[in-house]
């Protein structure tokens, strides 16, 4: 693989802000794909009457996704600094899709979010801020984008900058690790190099941003936590699990063991992108064979961890969450489903412990009745089928969630502590 440090970058903000275009954007600059697939997109967008998708068709290649002009699945994609290889996970910005949103971002080091000069903060904009705060998104780079629609007015920057930084204090990011960069995707203006149309901005374009991120520390010394994706049988090896290493290191012998199936084995090979490999570490999207564990024996959602530290299963676990919406109140006996790595378990809230005002952290009131949309909150759960989770103070990537219900996501969350079965 490549020798630059990996990072894996999400981009976030509302619909038709201009994500898929910036990342088509990125991609292209960076010499990531060639021109002559951007001339094809560019006809296809023309026949379709969506002139100047283009760069958006990079990265929206479903069909069904071209045919609405709207991003639904998140695409991975890889592109080249100076400095790093980046991930991207492109995220969608559509209501409906904020469930793979959260799976997106939770897997991502930094974030880029896209506001558009001519609509500035909306709903989602919100939104994903909200979730890239509780997903412990630690840098964050605000592209105001579409600034060729306000004639590259430095007036309208300043408003959308002073808009999203408002937001940005209401949920407690440091504005001081926030970047602010004006740039125009479709026209390619501050995203690989500084634009003559804005002679006011002085600061770096996007690419800069990215070279100049911090270098994500690998959780190679956290004990070994691979989430199940899915389960497959290949002819010629067996069962093979496929997932990414969330921590520590995959190695051939290694006795593992999947909870909550509770099923353990001796790993004999790991592949990743078709070829055999030794290890395999954070980040890595592996399959691998485990002798003596057949197809029925493990499911998505299980985790494989060391035999000797095998990962936790929650009897109930108590989390710290914000309610992002409901149409009601949230009470004890609650029953929505939670989506956590690649588990999906409805689980019961057992009791709502305490509410905490969200701008300062403090406690606000010790087992109130009910908690509603707006309100964040300390609570204990109870999954209602085996569920891996491990506290966000250990193991973040295994300590983060989404509360999910009606179709819609109602809160997200983070656990503090877990009260093993």
């Amino acid at each position: 693989m490549s020798e630059k440090p990996h990072q894996n970058l999400a981009i976030i903000g509302h619909v038709d802000h201009g994500k898929s275009t910036l990342v088509g954007r990125l991609l292209f600059e960076t010499g990531s794909i060639p021109e002559h697939i951007i001339e094809q997109h560019r006809e296809e967008a023309e026949e379709k009457g969506k002139s100047g998708f283009e760069f958006a068709y990079v990265m929206d290649n479903l069909a069904e996704e071209r045919e609405r002009g709207v991003t639904i699945d998140i695409a991975h994609q890889r592109f080249d600094t100076d400095k790093y290889y980046f991930t991207i996970v492109d995220t969608p910005g559509h209501r409906d899709f904020v469930k793979n949103m959260i799976t997106g971002a939770s897997q991502a080091d930094h974030a880029v979010l896209v506001v558009a000069a001519d609509d500035g903060v909306a709903p989602q904009t919100r939104e994903h801020v909200f979730l890239a705060r509780t997903l412990g998104i630690e840098e964050l780079i605000i592209a105001v984008n579409k600034m060729d629609i306000v004639d590259y007015s430095e007036d309208t920057y300043k408003q959308v900058k002073a808009e999203v930084q408002e937001l940005l204090k209401q949920v407690q990011f440091n504005t001081a690790d926030a970047s602010f960069i004006p740039i125009s995707a479709f026209e390619g203006d501050n995203v690989a190099e500084s634009s003559e149309n804005m002679g006011w901005f002085d600061g770096p374009t996007i690419l800069e941003s990215l070279n100049s991120l911090p270098e994500p520390s690998p959780p190679t010394d956290a004990p070994l936590r691979l989430p199940i994706q899915d389960v497959y049988t290949i002819s010629g090896i067996g069962t093979v699990p496929v997932g990414r290493v969330e921590t520590g290191i995959l190695n051939t012998g290694d006795n593992v063991s999947f909870q909550p199936s509770d099923v353990s084995g001796e790993v004999k090979t790991i592949e990743m992108h078709h070829e055999e490999v030794p290890k395999a570490e954070p980040g890595d999207n592996v399959g691998f064979n485990v002798r003596g564990i057949g197809k029925d024996d493990i499911r998505r959602g299980d985790v494989c961890g060391p035999a000797d530290e095998p990962p936790s299963v929650a009897e109930t676990f108590q989390a710290q969450i914000v309610v992002m919406q409901h149409p009601s109140v949230i009470t004890a006996g609650y029953t929505p489903v939670i989506h956590a790595h690649t588990a999906q378990v409805a689980c019961t809230f057992e009791s709502i412990d305490k509410k905490i005002d969200p701008s300062s952290g403090e406690v606000a009131e010790e087992e109130p009745d009910f908690i509603k949309a707006g309100d964040a909150a300390v609570v204990t759960l109870r999954p209602q089928k085996p569920l891996v989770l491990e506290p966000s103070s250990e193991i973040p990537e295994l300590g983060s969630f989404a509360i999910r219900d009606m179709g819609q996501t109602i809160a997200a969350g983070k656990v503090l502590e877990v009260n093993k079965r």
